[in-house]
């Protein structure tokens, strides 16, 4: 688990291939100071494993599936990626709650400045938009950010120069693709609902558990 604040930058130093997957080394443009093999840590928004590590320098194996979905099946040597080690209990939780796990890819379609914050359009599919609200929550390679604006097929985002300082926005040009996680609660909210309007389930009493019944029961 993640919190989409990003530790510091790293670059793609190899890329070979195992199998159908491949192995990807990076160099971390900082210490990773107690991290082992075994330790999750997201790159660009994909959490991986780490099965080398030396000093700043560390090997993860991507799976098929992971370069299908994620832009890993189009990286390429020299890349920079953003990177964060996996969450600490006794840590702050400054961002959101980050899985790391990659629903697919969006598109920069438009950056513009106003005033100091950089406004970045990203295109998605329409399947995604059902998970975005207005002041939502979403990780973009990695990066929790808030939602200014979302419809059907893309969001809106503000960059401020901390974010951009610290993270590859500040060298992502339009055109370049980026991996989307959208906010986990709203999945699993829907996933629960949908399951009691599909089974029609039954409580104690004998009546429907449906939406009017959560409603005024104070579910939601």
């Amino acid at each position: 688990m993640f919190t989409g604040i990003i530790e510091g930058l790293g670059t793609i130093i190899e890329i070979r291939s195992e199998g159908q997957g491949k192995r990807f080394s990076f160099n971390a443009d900082f210490v990773l100071e107690q991290t082992r093999i075994g330790d999750s840590i997201s790159v660009s928004g994909v959490c991986l494993t780490v099965v080398m590590i030396d000093g700043k320098r560390f090997q993860v194996d991507v799976s098929p599936e992971t370069l299908v979905r994620t832009t890993f099946g189009r990286a390429k040597i020299g890349d920079r990626v953003n990177l964060e080690r996996a969450l600490q209990l006794s840590g702050r939780i400054d961002g959101h709650l980050v899985s790391g796990h990659i629903d697919g890819m969006g598109t920069i379609k438009q950056k513009k400045n106003k005033g100091n914050a950089v406004i970045v359009t990203i295109g998605v599919p329409e399947s995604f938009s059902r998970y975005m609200i207005k002041k939502g929550s979403i990780a973009v390679d990695g990066i929790s950010l808030t939602i200014n604006n979302c419809d059907r097929g893309s969001f809106e985002v503000s960059i401020i120069p901390h974010t951009a300082k610290l993270t590859t926005m500040a060298i992502s040009k339009v055109g370049d693709s980026v991996n989307i996680e959208t906010d986990m609660i709203g999945k699993y909210v829907e996933r629960f609902v949908t399951t009691i309007q599909n089974n029609d389930k039954k409580d104690q009493t004998g009546r429907s558990i449906d939406m009017q019944f959560l409603a005024k029961t104070g579910f939601i």
